[in-house]
């Protein structure tokens, strides 16, 4: 762990991500320069930022090699450009499987460096009516939990569906702040999401960054947003429920200091 920890201004970015690469990129280059002017210091976009298509194969073909391609040399260029830690929501990686994709979080450094590199674990299937989604139809899912170190405390990364397993983020604790990027349906969204993200915070008190695709997208998908900011009391700092946009707050170490020492809960815990 870096030494003493600084407190942070945080952002997360909304969108509706469609078809074309570049016009989504465009969209967050965006979207991050207005975080940027609200002093974000951390910023952090969706999953899928870069792209979805009209099919899940439209995401398999945008995929890129680990380490170079027209979205990973935006985000080290975006990042190097504000001095800024990106943490890049989600993207298509090139998977062992030729039919298959990596759903990934990359997270850069204010010098534009890739620094750590998670691979979504768990993968969202879901059937209700004429709603059905089967992620392991196209992805290679991840087998290693993540986090990263910076001078703002440790982060645990996560992508959507991870919300829904509190054991992820018991194992990665303790933690400063879990970043969930996401694009969670409109259905499970409006049932579940921001008791989810609220709870995960109170447990593990620590803050959660969770940037949403919020709207209806040119496929046609209708997806929750609610992007926030939850402290680590469950309060939630500040929001965004449809549409592009970005929310800010500040991380503030002595809260989260405050709150483990009046209810010390992570001490209390019987079974690890």
């Amino acid at each position: 762990m870096m030494g003493s920890k600084q407190n942070a201004r945080v952002a997360a970015v909304q969108m509706v991500s469609g078809p074309r690469v570049e016009a989504n990129l465009t969209t967050a280059a965006r979207l991050v320069a207005d975080a940027v002017r609200q002093g974000a210091q951390l910023v952090l976009l969706p999953e899928y930022f870069p792209i979805i298509g009209a099919a899940d194969a439209d995401r398999v073909r945008a995929r890129e090699a680990f380490g170079h391609g027209p979205v990973q040399d935006w985000l080290a260029a975006t990042a190097r450009q504000h001095g800024i830690w990106l943490i890049a929501g989600s993207l298509p990686l090139t998977a062992q499987a030729a039919d298959k994709m990596c759903n990934s979080t990359l997270v850069y450094n204010p010098q534009g460096e890739c620094v750590q590199r998670y691979d979504k674990l768990h993968l969202f299937g879901f059937a209700k009516g004429d709603e059905s989604y089967d992620e392991a139809a196209f992805i290679e899912p991840g087998n290693t939990p993540a986090t990263v170190d910076t001078p703002f405390g440790r982060i645990a990364l996560s992508i959507c569906y991870d919300l829904r397993f509190p054991e992820l983020y018991r194992g990665l604790g303790p933690v400063d702040l879990i970043v969930l990027p996401a694009a969670f349906t409109e259905t499970t969204g409006r049932a579940h999401w921001e008791i989810l993200l609220r709870a995960r915070a109170i447990e593990n008190q620590c803050y959660l960054l969770a940037a949403g695709q919020g709207g209806r997208h040119e496929n046609g998908r209708l997806t929750h947003g609610n992007s926030m900011v939850v402290d680590p009391w469950g309060e939630i700092l500040d929001r965004k429920y449809k549409g592009e946009g970005v929310v800010v707050a500040d991380l503030d170490h002595a809260h989260i200091a405050e709150i483990r020492e009046s209810l010390p809960a992570l001490a209390h815990r019987k079974l690890r």
